[in-house]
């Protein structure tokens, strides 16, 4: 077997294994969730009794992939601003134009888990601290985690501070931009992160992350208060399935919410308010395998990493038509 981090394993897993014990999911099903993950995404029917969740043979995307290129490494991380993509492997992070020129790079420590770009800036996750970088590479600022039992997630950026989500503390922590500390924000529900699938965003005003473990997408206010939740575990489009979904959470352009899975992967647009609209994006688009594609939206198109390839989808107004997204009235800049 190839050699495989622990997030990474836990990336497609959702769960842990603690001193060579695998811990179980459903019965013994965890090693088979690693080897053949496909086998734990399925849908009860009860006239076949339990049928593969391999996705709609019939699905028509929206959109198309215009362009890609291929990162030096394998991609841990990415986010987007201006014209820019900014990207992370084990020890660099590369910035790119959206023609994939590569317009700098500089090293960075191996154990970086997230980059969010946010006035210029780039905060760059690790597990237990939080460092700001400018373009060129020069260290602006950090600040160590606020806990010695700290396993940093995912972070977001606005001006009301830096949310990071912790996967062992099962919390989000609130700092100012100077990185003192503001507060813990915990869930009413209870967050459950049985996987490092604990992403967090920053829009219009608001915080949205996911609580994987009870597939759902829960609302807060930049104070901490909690707002709303929607999501709900199955198998059908605008339903969340496996062990922790949805994987990744980011805005679009016109207020709505893009989520991407993992299992049998996929990218979702849902509305502010947490009603599902259709799916983008199908495995088969996506390229296939079980880890969740990252995606952002820039202006009128979609940004996709998975593995080591970086790809650039457009709304195909050839295809639309035939699609729930094409037939949606929503005035959308990404469907231009």
């Amino acid at each position: 077997m190839k050699n495989i981090d622990r997030r990474k394993f836990l990336k497609i897993t959702g769960s842990l294994a603690i001193g060579g014990v695998f811990l179980s999911v459903v019965g013994g099903g965890l090693w088979k969730m690693f080897t053949r993950p496909e086998k734990l995404f399925y849908s009860p029917r009860r006239d076949k009794g339990f049928e593969l969740l391999s996705g709609d043979e019939d699905f028509v995307s929206p959109y198309r992939r215009t362009f890609g290129f291929v990162a030096p490494d394998s991609i841990t991380a990415f986010d987007v601003e201006g014209g820019s993509i900014y990207i992370t492997t084990p020890n660099n992070i590369y910035i790119y134009g959206l023609s994939g020129e590569l317009q700098t790079n500089f090293p960075v420590p191996s154990d970086l888990r997230d980059i969010a770009i946010y006035d210029g800036l780039i905060y760059a996750l690790y597990p237990t601290r939080v460092e700001v970088y400018d373009r060129e590479g020069d260290t602006k600022g950090g600040w160590e985690a606020c806990s010695e039992n700290s396993d940093y997630c995912a972070l977001a950026v606005c001006s009301e501070g830096v949310f990071v989500t912790d996967a062992s503390n099962k919390n989000i922590c609130k700092y100012r931009l100077d990185g003192t500390l503001d507060k813990f924000i915990n869930s009413p529900k209870g967050f459950i992160v049985p996987s490092y699938c604990f992403s967090i965003m920053a829009a219009d005003g608001s915080i949205f992350c996911s609580n994987p473990g009870r597939h759902l997408v829960e609302q807060y206010s930049t104070d901490g208060e909690f707002i709303s939740s929607f999501g709900k575990s199955g198998a059908n489009k605008g339903e969340f399935s496996g062990c922790c979904n949805p994987a990744v959470i980011t805005p679009a352009n016109g207020g709505e919410l893009i989520t991407s899975e993992k299992g049998i992967p996929r990218v979702s647009c849902y509305d502010k308010n947490g009603k599902f609209r259709s799916v983008l994006l199908d495995s088969k688009a996506l390229g296939g395998g079980h880890s969740a594609y990252d995606v952002r939206v820039m202006k009128d198109k979609l940004i996709v990493v998975g593995g080591d390839r970086v790809s650039v989808f457009q709304y195909n107004k050839n295809k639309s038509q035939e699609t729930a997204c094409g037939q949606c009235e929503k005035d959308c800049p990404l469907k231009v």
